[in-house]
């Protein structure tokens, strides 16, 4: 169950979002992309559901100004997986459509909940000295420039979602 955290939502029909309210989601809805920024602007939000045709601002054109605002995380809804490739530079995660709203909701508490526990654990771990992480092996750490492989996985985790990471995932192929 989510605390009463609010979501802008920026959707031609914000009424398909109600199960995020049913789930203790604060809503502010805007039905437009300038009306979205204008609300963004005045209110300070835990995260963004946007759809992406707006209309004539679409939501590729509206994440990176909203990301350039104040870095907030971003759940683009799209009729399709097929996007441009730019669509998804400033997004955190799509939902299709199709998917339902149950996917919708998982993604939500994703991006607000499981995404920032794993990016405190990595800046933990990269803040915690080598040889306290592993005991023993001080030595061949100092001598390692690159970072080592488990630290490049984790990092990759914080990268967006590509659209062929999240067909794996509602396909079943993928697991976290």
């Amino acid at each position: 169950m989510a605390s009463n955290r609010t979501l802008l939502c920026i959707h031609r029909d914000p009424a398909q979002l109600s199960l995020l309210t049913e789930h203790c989601y604060e809503l502010a809805s805007a039905t437009s992309g300038s009306d979205g920024l204008r609300l963004f602007r005045s209110q300070l939000v835990d995260a963004v559901v946007i759809e992406y045709h707006l209309g004539f601002m679409n939501g590729a054109a509206v994440a990176p100004e909203i990301k350039r605002i104040r870095p907030v995380p971003i759940v683009m809804v799209a009729d399709h997986v097929e996007l441009p490739a730019d669509a998804l530079r400033s997004v955190d995660a799509l939902v299709v459509e199709s998917d339902g709203p149950g996917f919708l909701l998982a993604t939500v508490h994703f991006v607000l909940n499981v995404r920032p526990a794993q990016q405190i654990e990595i800046r933990l771990r990269s803040e915690t000295p080598t040889h306290v992480r592993r005991p023993g092996r001080a030595r061949k750490a100092a001598t390692q420039s690159p970072p080592d492989r488990t630290e490049l996985a984790l990092d990759e985790k914080l990268a967006p979602f590509s659209p062929e990471v999240w067909r794996a995932v509602r396909e079943g192929k993928m697991q976290f």
